[in-house]
């Protein structure tokens, strides 16, 4: 079961906000820079949007709706019963965080890994994910404006037209430039991968700073945390059970529901940081804490899930190879988060 380096790297850098927050001046530069990298992530991801794979994986639309609804109807529903967990599990401050975790759009990088490992429909997952996390820059604003209202940190209008100038309008561009910049992007994947994860980073410890100078981290104790703990992890059993038994219901071969599991039972961190820094604002570090947490959980059990898929698929005469493959592919998965 992985650790995600990445995770630590989170750790480490909202340790360092705790003990060295920026104030002042200082906060004045990492909230600017905080609101450019946000923007160049989004870029990024315009330009390495395949418009055309896009298109052509539109011929699969049930199982790309069947996700869409795990990731943008199931998961808020489920988020709203949590309410009722108020305040003996959770305080308003965590379920708010909850809330916005069942939200955001689901990941890409780590579905496709998991379903490679689990020998399912990659191609799928490929388009199922990208088409999550596409429509979660439009509709995770929208869901967020009607479900968490003034919860949000002050969740208003000027929020939407943050989200468009800070999000949707850099990746749009990107979509634009693709023609001209599509290859240099391919080509040094590697190179702006760091990129993206260190202007996470960046976010995070701008939003934790400010959290650790307002003083909200001491509204949270082990306590809550335990509980947080827990219904997350009630939340995502609940939801790899509703994409692997809903999917055969509907009639899906068993490649298809590995795709269907895999992307409709989790949720992006690369997505959801920028965007609750946008959203929350002084709250978001606070908001982002279930999200985090969620995303060690998912990526701990759904390799665990991945690796018995693999040998399901192959059988007992499999041998050793598929473990070896699998770490392979856990490794790629948990560096992407």
């Amino acid at each position: 079961m992985p650790v995600d380096p990445y995770i630590l790297l989170l750790l480490g850098t909202v340790g360092l906000a705790a003990l060295v927050p920026a104030r002042g001046t200082a906060a004045s530069v990492t909230s600017g820079a905080s609101t450019a990298a946000i923007a160049f992530l989004f870029f990024l991801y315009g330009a390495r949007l395949s418009t055309r794979e896009a298109v052509e994986g539109l011929r699969h639309w049930r199982l790309h709706v069947t996700v869409l609804a795990c990731t943008f109807v199931i998961f808020p529903l489920l988020g709203l019963a949590a309410r009722g967990l108020v305040p003996v599990f959770l305080t308003h401050n965590l379920y708010t965080g909850l809330l916005f975790l069942t939200l955001v759009p689901s990941t890409i990088q780590s579905s496709i890994a998991f379903t490679s490992i689990a020998r399912g429909n990659v191609p799928a997952a490929i388009c199922a994910g990208s088409f999550s996390s596409l429509a979660g820059i439009v509709i995770t604003p929208l869901l967020a404006a009607a479900l968490l209202g003034d919860s949000g940190g002050g969740f208003s209008a000027d929020s939407l037209v943050k989200i468009v100038l800070q999000l949707l309008v850099p990746f749009l561009a990107g979509q634009v430039l693709r023609r001209w910049i599509g290859g240099f992007v391919t080509r040094h994947k590697k190179v702006l991968g760091f990129v993206d994860r260190g202007s996470i980073l960046l976010v995070v410890y701008t939003a934790f700073s400010e959290g650790m100078v307002r003083g909200i981290w001491h509204q949270v104790s082990p306590l809550r945390l335990g509980g947080l703990l827990v219904v997350e992890a009630a939340l995502l059993a609940v939801m790899l059970a509703l994409t692997w038994y809903g999917g055969r219901a509907l009639g899906f071969g068993r490649d298809d529901r590995i795709a269907i599991q895999f992307a409709g039972s989790k949720k992006s961190l690369a997505s959801g940081l920028p965007m609750a820094s946008v959203l929350f604002g002084a709250q978001a570090s606070l908001a982002v804490l279930p999200l985090m947490l969620f995303h060690q959980m998912q990526l701990m059990v759904c390799a665990v899930i991945a690796k018995r898929r693999s040998h399901d698929a192959l059988g007992p005469a499999a041998g050793p190879e598929p473990a070896a493959a699998s770490r392979t592919a856990v490794g790629t998965a948990t560096r992407s988060g």
